[in-house]
């Protein structure tokens, strides 16, 4: 599989020559890099060439690395039933910089990168509705980004009490705690939480 995926994207890089940056084959995984200007013509010719035919876009996802100038990849994740292969193809770009969107191409990138937009802020040029699809209208930020607070920001929900909705301050934390890892046969040496019960319940029968 290595060698056919190899093969595949040498094809690729030998056809858009100034398009793709990079490809590469990890745990039987072809990813290629394009410029971010060039996704367009790059997704159009990985959908209509003979030798590739990956004619269904699977997801459309991000990824944030904020020590980068640009800081977002948009990753592209496409399926060759005919080839029964798969292929992985990413491009960089900052907060500001769109990038052309490809529901021109495949149908399904329209939710996806409304989904992309929604949680990391990734501007996609000539979408025909980025509005978020996730979070609320009003909500404010992009979650899915590093440096994203945990506390400071409002939910929204129905309120049974009000009968209507309501916005409330939330706050994501995570208390600390320890956890035993011990195998569940050899049995802990303590009273887990809600077990007091029943162990007063043994005593009482004993007596």
């Amino acid at each position: 599989m290595d060698q056919a995926l190899i093969e595949l994207g040498e094809l690729i890089s030998d056809s858009l020559d100034n398009e793709i940056i990079s490809t590469d084959v990890v745990n039987d995984e072809l990813t290629i890099v394009s410029r971010p200007d060039c996704i367009i013509k790059v997704l159009t010719y990985l959908r209509d060439d003979s030798q590739c035919q990956f004619r269904q876009l699977m997801d459309i996802c991000g990824a944030d690395y904020p020590s980068r100038t640009e800081r977002f990849d948009v990753v592209y994740h496409l399926l060759s039933l005919k080839q029964n292969q798969r292929i992985r193809v990413k491009i960089h770009t900052d907060e500001e910089t769109p990038v052309p969107s490809a529901s021109g191409i495949f149908s399904t990138a329209n939710w996806f990168e409304r989904e992309c937009w929604d949680l990391y802020g990734v501007m996609f040029s000539n979408h025909p509705d980025l509005r978020r699809i996730l979070t609320d209208y009003g909500f404010q930020g992009f979650p899915l980004r590093k440096d994203f607070p945990l506390s400071g920001y409002v939910e929204v929900r129905y309120s049974d009490e009000h009968k209507r909705v309501v916005y409330e301050p939330v706050s994501l934390m995570q208390d600390l705690r320890t956890f035993d890892f011990m195998s569940p046969w050899e049995g802990a040496k303590y009273i887990l939480p809600g077990d007091e019960k029943g162990t007063e319940d043994a005593v009482e029968g004993e007596g």
